[in-house]
C-alpha cells in the first residue's frame, strides 16, 4: 500500500486526532506527520515496524556474507596483506 495525499497530516491535526489516525494505521495504513510542512515523523502499526526491523537486519546479514564471500575470494586469489605491515604504514602515515 502507497502513502497518498490523504496519509500526510499535519502534527497540529496529528495532535488532535491520534485516537482516530491510530486506528486506521491498525487496520494497515501508514501515515507521515508533517511539521511546519515537512516531514517529521511516521506513524506505523507496531507490528508493521517489527517486520521492517527484521527485513534491516536480514539485509545487514546479507551485505555482511557478501563482503566476507569477497574477502575469501581475495584470499583464495592471494590478494592480501600482511596486517602488521601495514598498520604500521598506516600510522606512519597518519603522524606525517
Amino acid at each position: 500500500m502507497g502513502i497518498t495525499t490523504k496519509d500526510v497530516i499535519p502534527l497540529t491535526q496529528a495532535r488532535a486526532n491520534l485516537s482516530e489516525l491510530a486506528e486506521e494505521v491498525k487496520a494497515g495504513a501508514e501515515k507521515i506527520i508533517t511539521r511546519n510542512g515537512e516531514s517529521y515523523v511516521a506513524l506505523i502499526d507496531a507490528g508493521r515496524l517489527d517486520y521492517y526491523h527484521r527485513l534491516e537486519r536480514e539485509r545487514i546479514h546479507l551485505v555482511l556474507l557478501d563482503e566476507a564471500e569477497k574477502g575469501m575470494a581475495d584470499v583464495a586469489a592471494g590478494r592480501t596483506r600482511d596486517a602488521r605491515r601495514f598498520l604500521r604504514r598506516f600510522k606512519a602515515a597518519r603522524t606525517a
